[in-house]
Parts: structure tokens; sequence; C-alpha cells
């Protein structure tokens, strides 16, 4: 006779007893879940993991240091058997049969009364997934299907609509250095849920064209010395389009306080209030020389790395940024923003004691398919960016960090 299917369901266990028998490797990748349920679990066994102790040391469980016994079970609502003694693993799932307990086992999923399914979880749903098919029960296929449904949630590949009513607000979402498949899990989700998308020229711009057709694109780019959407036009449509009722994302290049302005939106939409979520973003001033084998610390090389904006010139009233005392430090430069003042900035390090033969390096357009690196020294780097057409977006990296990879010209 062909074999019956398991009945799936989700079960209840916050408050209610639930007894884990072994303290190995199975029990540590179960307990966390099982405890995230709510369930008052009891640990039988005569030893544990770290991890497992330390969740026993914590409180989160009740450790009972000793091998199965008769008894065990008793008042309990769901049992995971997973010792190493096959004989107490018969015996405990015997008992577990005897008083309808549902009781799982490790070592003979045929002889447990329930399997435990893979399981995800993305944005308040669970996904388990269960063989059917007990003939081809194959937990490595199980656990992959799980893995595809929960990754096309988070990433809004595997689009899933809210038909209930949604919250309207604003997310300010930092996109990343660049390559799309850097912005985060959380982030991309949200800009699959969107209604208005206001983006930056940074972004992850292939993203873009990923998004549905009913999706409103607003164009915030700030080219530098050239076109741009003035601060407070943006300020304007985030407010305007989350009025109307609309899931609006705000996509940044990097991460939003990092030298993007997100917290002038983030106060423009308090003042308006709107709700706005912050999505932090991976920064391009550790990303980027990351990703052009540039380490911003490093044992024994540098044990600091200073990030600071080199939109403005040293000399310029308006700069905020402590050049002499930069100039001091021993660790790792990282500036942004500073490609066209990168020469009146390495003359004023110089001026104040940096050594000319100081690395640099600038990377330009990183993690991207047009990054490029360019080496240079504080005495040269003024020369090499006119020489060598260095544009913005780049990356300058100031420091004997540049040299510890292997070295990548252009």
């Amino acid at each position: 006779m062909a074999e019956h299917p398991a009945y799936p369901v989700g079960l209840r266990l916050a408050g209610r007893r639930v007894v884990v028998l072994g303290g190995g490797q199975v029990a540590q990748r179960r307990l966390p879940a099982l405890i995230a349920a709510g369930a008052v679990v009891e640990l039988v066994s005569p030893s544990a993991t770290p991890s497992v102790e330390a969740m026993a040391d914590a409180g989160e469980i009740t450790w009972s240091r000793r091998r199965y016994a008769e008894g065990d079970l008793a008042g309990a609502w769901y049992a995971l058997i997973a010792t190493s003694d096959p004989a107490a693993n018969a015996s405990a799932s015997a008992e577990a049969e005897a008083h309808r307990i549902w009781c799982v086992r490790s070592d003979d999923a045929e002889a447990a009364t329930a399997w435990t399914p893979a399981t995800g979880h993305s944005e308040g749903v669970t996904v388990a997934v269960l063989t059917t098919d007990g003939r081809g029960r194959d937990p490595r296929h199980t656990a992959a299907i799980r893995d595809a449904v929960v990754e096309g949630l988070r990433d809004g590949t595997l689009v899933a609509p809210h038909h209930r009513t949604r919250t309207p607000g604003v997310a300010l979402v930092g996109g990343g250095p660049g390559d799309p498949d850097l912005i985060t899990v959380r982030g991309r989700r949200l800009l699959a849920e969107a209604d208005v998308v206001i983006a930056d020229r940074l972004g992850p711009r292939d993203l873009l064209a990923e998004l549905p057709p009913h999706v409103e694109v607003i164009d915030a780019a700030k080219i530098p010395y050239g076109r741009y959407m003035a601060q407070e036009a943006i300020n304007n449509a985030l407010i305007e389009h989350a009025k109307q009722g609309k899931s609006v994302v705000r996509l940044k290049g990097g991460d939003p306080y990092v030298f993007g302005r997100g917290m002038e939106e983030l106060q423009a939409l308090a003042e308006a209030g709107i709700t706005c979520t912050v999505v932090p973003g991976i920064s391009s001033s550790i990303s980027v020389p990351g990703a052009a084998g540039i380490p911003v610390t490093h044992r024994g090389v540098a044990h600091e790395f200073t990030v600071v904006s080199g939109h403005v010139a040293p000399e310029d009233e308006r700069s905020l940024v402590d050049w002499e005392s930069l100039a001091k430090l021993t660790g790792t430069l990282v500036i942004l923003m500073g490609v066209d003042k990168i020469g009146k900035i390495a003359e004023a390090l110089v001026a104040h004691g940096k050594s000319p033969d100081t690395p640099v390096a600038l990377v330009q357009e990183g993690t991207t398919s047009a990054q490029r690196r360019v080496d240079a020294t504080l005495a040269t780097v003024a020369e090499t960016v006119r020489v060598k057409e260095v544009r913005p977006p780049a990356v300058v990296v100031v420091g004997p960090v540049v040299g510890v990879g292997p070295r990548t010209l252009e």
C-alpha cells in the first residue's frame, strides 16, 4: 500500500513542555527555534555542545545532565529524540507513542510520528517544506527548495503582493556601492514592494530594470558640477507620494548616513508626520577598497581607518575636516567625493607632515563591471589623476595598506 503523506501543521508550543534527548549537533540546530516558539524546553543529556551549554547557562532551557530514563517524556507535548544510543532512542520513541506525544527521531525518521520540515523565514512568513514521497526523501533537495523560496521572497524575485492594506511610508534604503548583489536582503525586498522609487545616480541601477511596470521611478541624480535634483525637491517628492498612501523607497548609494544626506530626509519626513524606515547599506568606504584588494585595516600595518569627505578643498572655509590631525595618524585614510580635490588634499597632508611617498590608490566605479584601480603616491597623485583621467565616482585610499595585497595597476 502506498505510504500516506505527512499532514503539515504548525505547532503552537508557547508555554508547553518540550523534551529534547541528546545535546549534540542536532539539538544545537533545533533548540533555537523551539526557544523562539516559547516552548518550555527540558534537555536530557549527560553532555552537550558548548553552544547548547550556553543556552542552559542563559536560562533558555533546563538541562538534566544524565541519560534518558523511562518517564522523562511525561507531560510533554512534543519530543525531539537525538541521542547517540539507538536503544535509548527506541525506548523513548515507544514511550512517546504510548502517551500520544508527537515525536521526532534524528536516527530513524520512519520510526518517528513527526518530521521536522526544512524551514525558513521572510518578513513574518514561515516557509516549511516536507518531502511527501517517503521512498525518495532527500533532505538536501527539500532544503534547496526551502532556500529557493525564501531567497525569492527576500530579494523580490518571487513576488508575493500584500493584499491587505499596507501602511504607507518611506524607506531610506542604502543600495550599497553599485553591484546590485550587494544591496541588503531587506533593501531588495522593500524595493520589490515599492510603488515609487526615488533613485540616486550611485544606487544599484540594474535593480531598477527589475521593477514592475506600474512602479514610478524618479531620477534624483546629483552629477558633480552638472545636472542635479535639489535636496528640497527630493524631500518634497518623498512627502508628496507618501501622503498619497504610496509605499516609497528612497534608493541611495552606499549607506544613507555616510555622506548620503539621509538624516536630512528623515528630518523632513518626521516634520511632515510621515513614517520612515532606515535600511543601512554597505558603505563604499570599506567595500570598494576591499573589492580592489585593499584592506582598510591589516594586522601590523593599520589599526584604524578614517573616512572623510573631500568635496571641499582643505583651505575652503566650509571644510570641517582637520587635515593637520589626519596627517599625524598612522592608519588608513579613506576619502570619498575627493577626486577633483585630491591634489589640494595631498598637498595639505604633506604640508602637515605626511610623507610624499605615502601610497595612494584610486578605485573608480568600484564593484561594478567598469571598476579600475590606479595607484600613486601623495607626491604623484594629482598628475596621475590627470594623466589617467580618473573620474568620479572614485574612492581614494591613503596609507600603507595600499601595498599589502597583490598590486593591480590599470
